[in-house]
C-alpha cells in the first residue's frame, strides 16, 4: 500500500468535480477506499428517522466522501494547491524523521 498524501487535518483544495475550487479541512480519510471526507465539501441530503438526537426527523445535510485524486494539498506560504514531496532527515543518533514538503514553496506542510 502506498502512502497518502493527505492527512487528517490538512486543509486541501478540490480540483476536480462539483466543488472544483473550494478548500476545506479534511476531517477524516477512509484509506481502505482511497478517499476523503473534507469539511462543507460534496454535500449530500440524507433523510433520517426520529431519533434522540433529532426528535423531529427530517432532512439532513451532511458531508460525502470525495477521491483522493481530486484533492491537492495547500501551499502554507501562497495558500495555493501544491504537489508533495518527502524530505527524510538522519538525525546524529541514527533516527529518521520524515517530513511533508510543498513542491512549490519548499515549505514544510504539517
Amino acid at each position: 500500500m502506498s502512502k497518502l498524501h493527505i492527512k487528517k487535518g490538512d486543509t486541501v483544495y478540490v480540483n476536480a468535480g462539483e466543488d472544483k475550487g473550494k478548500t476545506g479541512r479534511v476531517l477524516k480519510v477512509l484509506v481502505d477506499k482511497n478517499r476523503a471526507i473534507v469539511e462543507g465539501i460534496n454535500m449530500v441530503s440524507k433523510s433520517t428517522k426520529p431519533n434522540a438526537k433529532n426528535p423531529q426527523g427530517g432532512i439532513v445535510k451532511q458531508e460525502a466522501s470525495i477521491h483522493l485524486s481530486n484533492l491537492n494539498p495547500v501551499d502554507p506560504k501562497t495558500g495555493k494547491a501544491t504537489r508533495i514531496s518527502r524530505k527524510v532527515t538522519i538525525d546524529e543518533n541514527g533516527k529518521k524523521t520524515i517530513a511533508r514538503v510543498s513542491k512549490k514553496s519548499g515549505e514544510e506542510i504539517k
